[in-house]
């Protein structure tokens, strides 16, 4: 009797000692470090987890150097002012068809007010922005070579302007109290942080007591922004105006940068400066995050011609917010490119329009070192 009743005290023990270990199961789940995306993100679906999944993703369009020379706001011309949609028309629509669109505004709009010129020393019409707004454009980068051009007067009438348009500019500023603003969009749940940087202004500096006019590359700034922009938003797209111009490929300062954007936290890099074409790459990073950077995208609108100076093109990208257990990843994905080319009347069309042979050498051009990329077909 004695052994039946000790047997009868174990089971029990058991028993109730496994029903504690169920009754707090959940409790323990929630305990447990979250897993890393990076790691798991294409093995996590609500069919094989209990946890919150979500995703929601965005569009992002750039386009490359908007250079308006005298020829190109001549052919604008129309009544007592300018006219730039008819040169955009052709492709205004895959612009506005992305939730972002991002533009490299290398001349300042500086208006009529102060006088119009051209190269060396650009200032350019405010109907620029007019037809930036109608195709889209949701910000521009201001930091450029040209950006100290026709010095500060011209520089606060294109931010008055741009004000009045509602596109976000970055890389110039109205004050010091401006440039502390970092500039966000949000667009489907995801906030998208903007930065923008020059290696220089052609000899010119600010004037004293002025460095917000525009960002220089400083590789300290650079980072304190960048862990800055990471705090409030998302992800962040930083625009670089570097390398050499009219070369196709990037030069050793240009990968050595863009590494380290990468490394700091940048999650898009878009390159200009070269005014033409050069490939597209993934940066792999020691975090295990892929970031896609264009090292240049070309002229988009401009007075320059032949020797692929006139090609340009739109690039669009997927940026994807993955949500799980309460932590958030990003994750750029599907990058396309549609080569364009300006015509004599400065017109922008799709290269497959107007130039099929050419086309072909470009796609092989941009997709070189991403074989995935999405271009049209010859």
């Amino acid at each position: 009797m004695k052994k039946i009743t000790l047997s009868f005290v174990l089971l029990v023990i058991v028993v109730a000692g496994l029903s504690f270990f169920l009754s707090r199961g959940d409790e323990l789940s929630a305990e447990r470090t979250p897993l890393d995306l990076s790691t798991y993100q294409n093995d996590i679906s609500p069919a094989k987890s209990n946890q919150s999944l979500s995703n929601s993703s965005l569009t992002l369009a750039a386009v490359g150097d908007i250079l308006i020379h005298d020829r190109v706001y001549e052919k604008a011309v129309e009544g007592r002012g300018y006219n730039f949609n008819p040169m955009l028309s052709k492709v205004q629509k895959q612009l506005q068809d992305a939730d972002i669109t991002f533009a490299n505004q290398e001349t300042v709009i500086g208006g009529t007010a102060i006088g119009l010129s051209s190269y060396p020393s650009f200032n350019s019409p405010t109907e620029v922005g007019d037809a930036l707004k109608t195709s889209g454009v949701d910000i521009i980068s201001m930091a450029n070579n040209h950006t100290l051009d026709r010095g500060e007067k011209a520089i606060q009438n294109a931010i008055k302007y741009w004000n009045k348009l509602g596109i976000l500019y970055t890389g110039s500023y109205a004050s010091e109290k401006d440039r502390t603003k970092i500039r966000t969009i949000e667009q489907n749940g995801i906030s998208i942080a903007f930065l923008a940087y020059t290696y220089g202004t052609n000899g010119l500096r600010p004037p004293s007591g002025k460095p917000y006019l525009v960002n220089y590359i400083d590789k300290k700034l650079m980072k304190k922004e960048i862990l800055k922009a990471k705090k409030i938003a998302d992800a962040v797209v930083v625009s670089i105006h570097f390398g050499n111009e009219y070369e196709r490929y990037p030069n050793n300062d240009q990968l050595a940068l863009s590494s380290f954007i990468a490394e700091a936290g940048g999650d898009l890099i878009l390159g200009h400066h070269p005014h033409v074409l050069q490939p597209l790459e993934w940066i792999e990073t020691t975090d295990n995050r892929k970031v896609l950077v264009a090292y240049s995208l070309g002229n988009f609108l401009s007075g320059q011609r032949k020797d692929y100076k006139d090609i340009g093109g739109i690039l669009k990208v997927n940026i994807v917010k993955k949500q799980f257990r309460g932590n958030s990843t990003i994750i750029l994905t599907s990058p396309s490119f549609t080569p364009t080319f300006v015509d004599k009347n400065y017109h922008v069309n799709p290269l497959s329009e107007v130039n099929p042979v050419l086309l072909k050498e470009i796609n092989q051009h941009m997709k070189q070192w991403i074989p995935e990329l999405q271009v049209p077909e010859a």
